[in-house]
């Protein structure tokens, strides 16, 4: 039994040491990493930044009835053009019962009124010619008949606004629904039959259709609170839109809003752009769009590409490491300043002459040790 366990212990042994002399040849037969340099060049940098909002027309203006009642046609449909003035729908008139019952009420009591006002005014007129009554007496029965007149009709009238929602002549100032303004139409939330209610001071109304003018459109956007202090009113803008390839619209910013609105943790603050429309493309109005803004700019700088950079565990300071012979290197602080992303601006510590190392170059994995890594991880 000794003798059994004396041999698996000399052969555990063996093998250890046959496995630990492959380990060691391995290692040792791994090539050196080449790291690549790079010099630092002139170039300019932009810092940009992107603000996510749409387009939208510049004043959308909403048509709604003067009086209450029912769609009974529509004449035109959304995307059409009209000219201010132009017949949207007709509204038919649907009268409250106790209104037009009281209207009609009020005619009668006019019609009492003026019957007995004219008998007054011709049995006095009678006298008056006699020399029975003064010319004052008569006057004030004539004005008093006159006045009766006046108000039969007064009350007639209102008695066809509330049945009909008009009084002669003035049918389509009411009943009419016309285009206050020339544009597009955008929007027909109604349909023919809905009931629609008048604007008042207790309700907005319901609204006929929007009207907007598709050539003059904004950009209307949000960006952080981090970037908005760098804006300044009238600086140029990039639209992209997404419905439209390959294609930028120049604006210029018009607003900045003074009050910042919290989303999803951060404060983001409205801005608003003039969008150049080109007559070539038609913009349609709720189209998403991006707009990019130059926040800073430098033309003729000493930079380095950003990955190239260090930075100090203790004091986040950066640094380079610059060549100082065949694959030696030695630390440089330096400063940097702007940067877009890809290159950072060098303000010192580095000229042109200098060679940086890229610090992140990795090693090439060979095909069989890929193979062994590969099969390694399947393990």
């Amino acid at each position: 039994m000794k003798k059994i366990l004396k041999w698996v212990g000399l052969a555990v042994l063996v093998f250890g040491a046959l496995w630990a002399a492959t380990f060691f040849i391995k290692s040792n037969s791994k090539s050196a990493v080449t790291y690549e340099t790079h010099k630092p060049f002139i170039s300019s940098i932009e810092k940009k930044t992107v603000a996510t909002g749409k387009v939208i027309p510049e004043d959308e203006i909403e048509i709604k009835p003067q009086i209450s009642g029912i769609i009974d046609k529509i004449y035109l449909e959304e995307g059409v053009k009209v000219k201010a003035g132009d017949l949207i729908a007709v509204i038919k008139v649907v009268p409250n019962e106790q209104s037009l019952n009281q209207a009609a009420g009020r005619v009668r009591n006019a019609e009492l009124a003026l019957n007995n006002a004219k008998i007054e005014y011709e049995r006095n007129k009678g006298l008056f010619e006699k020399g029975v009554i003064s010319s004052q007496d008569f006057n004030n029965q004539q004005l008093t008949y006159d006045q009766a007149q006046q108000e039969l009709k007064n009350s007639r009238a209102d008695y066809q606004i509330i049945r009909r929602g008009s009084a002669g002549g003035s049918a389509s100032a009411n009943t009419n629904i016309r285009a206050t303004v020339t544009g597009t139409i955008l929007e027909i939330p109604v349909e023919e039959g809905d009931q629609v209610i008048q604007s008042n001071n207790f309700n907005d109304g319901t609204t006929i259709a929007s009207i907007a003018d598709l050539g003059k459109m904004i950009f209307e956007g949000k960006v952080d609170e981090g970037e908005v202090g760098k804006l300044e009113l009238g600086m140029p803008l990039k639209i992209s839109l997404g419905a439209i390839e390959d294609k930028e619209f120049d604006a210029n910013l018009k607003f900045i809003a003074p009050k910042g609105v919290e989303e999803a943790g951060a404060v983001q603050f409205k801005i608003e752009g003039d969008v150049a429309v080109e007559d070539d493309f038609l913009i349609r109005a709720g189209y998403s769009a991006n707009a990019s803004l130059t926040l800073e700019k430098k033309d003729s700088i000493l930079v380095i590409p950003e990955a190239l950079l260090q930075f100090d565990k203790e004091t986040d300071k950066p640094y380079v490491e610059i060549a100082t012979g065949e694959q030696k290197f030695e630390r440089r602080d330096i400063e940097i300043g702007i940067s877009d992303g890809i290159n950072v601006e060098i303000v010192s510590g580095l000229d042109e002459s200098d060679e940086v190392k890229q610090w992140n170059k990795t090693e090439p994995i060979k095909k069989g040790q890929e193979d062994e890594e590969k099969s390694e991880e399947d393990a």
